[in-house]
């Protein structure tokens, strides 16, 4: 079945900015989380849909190669997948089997002996408050993986039970094939590509030398990640064939959506509200930050939508260097559920503000500019 278009995925135009990826990532995440739609296929197919999408829309070189090429750019291992259950087996993939077929072996042009196969990496995805992500934290999780047997210890022979080489292959695991100039090379239907010959399997593995276990680990989280970030977590990903190196745990992280706080790099940013009196007079409020609370002056004649910035409340970066800053944006509260004599002074003060343009300097240039626009509509 062909593959969405990732930008449709991620429901963006081609000319998207990195920041318009990263926010529709955010927010499409969030809301199709496995977490937060427990039994749901359709969503956690969505989910992957959407990681997928990001994880080339969201590196710079993999996303020039899609707009240039399409899911062509990845096909044959060549590309940035969203992960699936594992990211595949180590070593160079695709480019070492096309060495093989061609030359008879690896690079080194000798059959390969004793094939070693590193484990999958693997992909978790936590999800953690704005507070864990700015200030760092711990956390335990449980994965699932194939992990080296602990009755065989990884041979996947009974105790006791010879292994042999391969009489087929003689150990490589392959068969060479020989047609006219040509040596091609495919995987020894005897050992299945192991290079052995066990006399009697695990049963506990049935000579595999790996099964599926579960198994808790504790992730440090580094203070100031941001949703999209990955933790590499070496050798804890799947256990490799034939005694080979596991591969790597790749811990996928994901920020909630904050109540009061909006995060956008390293700066956070919240709406306050303020009354009509305190916007006209002038006066202090308390605003929230991630460390308490703090005192905001605001001044006399302070407009709805002003900003204000704190310096070095916001999010530092992993990477080190200088937090980030709070913006706060003053929204003018209209009161509400005025009984008659709040309504009665209200009125009062638009009686006395009335014809009075230097109290309603906005108010008055836009109704010149709607003057202006009519009075040339009408002459064209």
């Amino acid at each position: 079945m062909a593959k969405k278009d990732y930008y449709e995925v991620l429901d963006l135009q081609k000319g998207a900015s990195e920041n318009d990826i990263k926010r529709a990532y955010k927010r499409l995440a969030s809301k199709h989380h496995p977490d937060k739609n427990q039994g749901s296929k359709d969503a956690e197919e969505k989910f992957k849909e959407i990681n997928e999408a990001y994880e080339v829309l969201g590196d710079a070189e993999k996303r020039a190669a899609y707009d240039q090429y399409g899911h062509a750019a990845f096909e044959q291992g060549g590309g940035a997948g969203g992960f699936g259950g594992g990211f595949g087996g180590g070593g160079f993939g695709g480019f070492e089997d096309i060495f093989s077929e061609m030359f008879g072996g690896g690079f080194g042009g000798g059959g390969r002996r004793n094939r070693v196969v590193r484990g999958d990496d693997l992909r978790y995805d936590i999800e953690i408050s704005l507070e864990e992500a700015v200030k760092g934290c711990k956390k335990d999780i449980r994965i699932s993986t194939l992990a080296e047997c602990d009755t065989c210890h990884g041979s996947g022979a009974e105790k006791g039970s010879k292994v042999e080489t391969c009489s087929h292959c003689h150990g490589s695991g392959r068969i060479r094939r020989q047609q006219g100039f040509f040596v091609t090379e495919a995987v020894c239907p005897s050992c299945h590509g192991s290079g052995k010959k066990i006399e009697k399997p695990c049963k506990s593995c049935h000579g595999d030398g790996r099964v599926q276990k579960a198994k808790n680990l504790s992730v440090t989280i580094p203070a100031g990640v941001d949703t999209g970030n990955q933790l590499r977590l070496s050798g804890e990903g799947a256990a490799g064939e034939n005694g080979a190196p596991a591969g790597d745990l790749y811990v996928v992280i994901h920020v909630r959506e904050h109540d009061i706080f909006e995060r956008d790099g390293s700066n956070l940013y919240c709406e306050v509200p303020i009354s009509f009196t305190m916007a006209a007079l002038g006066g202090e409020i308390e605003v929230p930050t991630l460390d308490g609370k703090l005192k905001l002056k605001i001044p006399a004649e302070t407009q709805t939508g002003k900003l204000f910035r704190v310096r070095g409340k916001g999010v530092t970066s992993p990477r080190g260097g200088y937090a980030g800053d709070l913006i706060c944006k003053v929204v003018i509260e209209t009161p509400v559920a005025l009984n008659d004599e709040q309504k009665d002074l209200l009125r009062k003060l638009e009686e006395s503000l009335e014809g009075k343009s230097q109290h309603r300097p906005q108010q008055e240039g836009f109704l010149d500019s709607v003057k202006n626009f009519f009075s040339n509509l009408g002459k064209n």
